[in-house]
């Protein structure tokens, strides 16, 4: 059991007063077995005329902020504390036939996976899945856990990654192209490459942890992060984190999880005026282990 805090602060700022449209906040994380939320709290400045809570249509916990008021500046900022669970890298478990690649989900589930198996974005050329195919080609039939292994592993090792706080995610075929990319963006590519081999997949936006450890550096840190899960019968939804080859929720807490990147933005709203009023953005993440916090003091 590990004790995490989680501070996370977004600041906008302007060059004169504007206005403000709704802005939906998605900070809190999902409550579930590895992952328990003890503490949260959210301040906003101004302060919003409105703030109410919904569940969207993936089960995320979303917060609304409707405002009245005119400002400068416009300044998120959350506290989250709470019990993660280590769980172990991918023990495959379940059906025998799930194992081996490739296989069928059961009939009972494919129409709650039809859309999170359908590939978002044009793949000219094939390039995506040519890429999917090195993992698969040759012997058949293959291991199922063995295919993501090595495909999360791939992007980790084969490619630089670029962090960037500025909205947006390249398509896989850029990414492909560029050899780099941000984490949402390796996330992406293992989600198109899983479903392009018929996978049902799906991203999921948080933060990483980042511990002092001897020799260990994860990377993404200082920002959210993003990486992919991949739903394989009798595992259930499976953590694959391609931006630091980490299979299993080790240093990951979850957020949110959509069937694409544009629906999973952390922090989404308008301002009133010219788009030259916009001055800048300032973003701060930072993730601890109570635990070294107590030790320290």
């Amino acid at each position: 059991m590990t004790i995490l805090k989680v501070r996370h602060i977004t600041h906008y700022t302007y060059h004169q007063p504007v206005g403000f449209g709704a802005h939906r906040i998605l900070f809190r994380p999902r409550d579930s077995y590895d992952q328990r939320l003890l503490q949260s709290s959210l301040a906003v400045l101004p302060e919003p005329s409105d703030l109410h809570w919904i569940h969207d249509v993936f089960g995320n916990c979303v917060a609304v902020a409707q405002f009245e008021t005119m400002s400068t500046q416009l300044r998120f900022e959350t506290s989250i504390v709470l019990d993660h669970t280590r769980l172990m890298p991918l023990e495959f478990r379940g059906e025998a036939g799930a194992a081996k690649w490739p296989f069928d989900y059961e009939d009972e589930i494919l129409p709650d996976l039809a859309a999170l198996r359908v590939r978002q974005y044009a793949d000219d050329g094939g390039v995506t899945m040519a890429w999917a195919r090195r993992f698969v080609d040759g012997a058949s039939p293959r291991d199922t856990a063995d295919i993501l292994e090595r495909m999360t592993h791939a992007i980790h090792a084969d490619f630089a990654y670029r962090g960037r706080i500025d909205r947006g995610t390249q398509t896989p075929a850029e990414t492909l192209a560029s050899q780099s990319g941000s984490c949402r963006d390796f996330a992406l590519l293992m989600m198109e490459a899983a479903r392009a081999l018929g996978f049902a997949a799906r991203f999921v936006t948080g933060y990483i942890y980042v511990p002092m450890r001897a020799g260990a550096e994860n990377l993404g840190g200082g920002a959210t992060h993003a990486w992919a899960q991949v739903f394989l019968p009798g595992a259930g939804w499976v953590e694959f984190d391609p931006t630091n080859g980490i299979i299993g929720n080790r240093d990951l807490i979850r957020v949110g999880v959509a069937r694409d990147p544009v629906q999973a933005i952390p922090l989404w709203g308008t301002h009133t005026g010219k788009a030259s009023d916009f001055a800048g953005m300032a973003v701060q993440v930072n993730v601890t282990d109570m635990q070294d916090i107590a030790a320290a003091s």
